[in-house]
């Protein structure tokens, strides 16, 4: 039976179209995924993202339990409310989960971890912390809403007590504050502005209906997926996983290896760069008429390079784009590759990536 958020009869009493996610009872769309697509990068929509697991971290020693158990560093984090985006590893290099950690206490910082990932995150965040008297502590008592959009913040902000409001418009991305019974974050997945905000679950429903008449549309998961995918953001389970690392992930941006710190899946990475890292993710664009899609054949000179991780079709460039992993040599060969869709050899182009940034075509 899968599971629902406390948000789910809002999404029925919407419209929207309900879909199993991850075992959750997900909206996929409430119109259409383009409208809604188009909402977000012009406008402001909000996401039910309850279905994201929330962890709070507590323990004198719980920055050396972060900086063994993340590849980034979290001694790059001093100030209170400052977030890191990092990947947690396997020995063996892998990605178990990407995140983000939040500084909240000396002693107190919160992790919001993918829903996927639930039940081996937390076995894994418990598995370690021992060693480091560290308390993990899930927080099924919380809801979560990204509110996402040029207009998102200006939206939000009315729903935010007065004397709150200039703390939360003080916010630099990649920084929360607490406001009330409201945890306040600049993050998003979608390529554009936004809020990330925490809140009991009993209070999510109201602040919903709120949003909704402020003028914030409620959005579904497939337009979350286009969002993402035009700001070329990795999806746990498509760009990376356990069996891949954050270096054939184009996440090497996300690994601090530049002093002596030791962390889980460090000597693998050291051992792949030093033997020479075989694959890279790049970006794509469809020369011909179709819809690049997950797993899909890459090929250049009728040699199969790799294949795509990522893929789907970009309502802002009205174009299909992807990520793909292909051979690292193989892109010395040329910007054009070959997708084999349905059975036949399309071209595309390869391009750097992000597609999108806060609405505006990037290539």
């Amino acid at each position: 039976m899968t599971q629902q958020t406390p948000l789910y009869q809002c999404h029925v009493d919407m419209g929207a179209k309900i879909v199993d996610f991850a075992g959750w009872s997900m909206p996929i769309q409430y119109t259409s995924q383009i409208e809604e697509h188009h909402q977000v990068r012009s406008d402001a929509g909000m996401f039910d993202v309850s279905h994201m697991t929330v962890v709070d971290l507590h323990g004198e020693r719980v920055r050396d339990f972060l900086s063994y158990v993340m590849a980034n560093d979290i001694a790059k984090v001093t100030k209170r409310g400052k977030a890191l985006y990092t990947a947690m590893l396997n020995e063996q290099g892998g990605v178990i989960d990407d995140l983000i950690i939040y500084y909240l206490e000396d002693h107190f910082f919160r992790l919001v971890v993918n829903a996927a990932t639930r039940d081996k995150d937390l076995a894994w965040l418990e598995q370690q912390a021992a060693a480091f008297s560290v308390e993990v502590k899930e927080r099924s008592d919380l809801a979560m809403i990204a509110v996402q959009g040029p207009k998102a913040i200006e939206k939000a902000l009315q729903l935010i007590p007065e004397e709150f409001r200039e703390s939360v418009l003080a916010l630099s991305k990649f920084e929360a504050c607490e406001v009330a019974e409201l945890f306040v974050a600049r993050t998003g997945y979608t390529g554009e502005d936004g809020l990330e905000i925490i809140l009991p679950n009993e209070s999510a429903p109201d602040f919903w209906k709120a949003l909704d008449k402020v003028g914030v549309a409620p959005i579904g998961l497939g337009a979350r997926d286009s969002l993402r995918l035009e700001a070329g953001m990795n999806l746990y389970g498509n760009d990376m996983d356990e069996s891949t690392t954050p270096l054939v992930s184009a996440l090497g941006w996300t690994v601090a290896m530049k002093d002596e710190r030791d962390f889980i899946g460090r000597a693998a990475l050291e051992q792949q760069k030093q033997a020479g890292v075989p694959q890279k993710l790049v970006g794509l664009v469809l020369e011909g008429r179709g819809v690049m899609r997950a797993h899909q054949k890459v090929f250049v000179d009728g040699d199969e390079v790799g294949e795509l991780t990522s893929g789907g079709f970009s309502p802002t460039l009205k174009n299909s784009i992807g990520l793909a992993r292909i051979a690292r040599d193989s892109a010395s060969l040329g910007d054009t590759v070959e997708i084999e869709i349905r059975n036949k050899r399309i071209a595309a182009r390869i391009v750097k990536y992000p597609f999108v940034r806060d609405g505006q075509a990037q290539i």
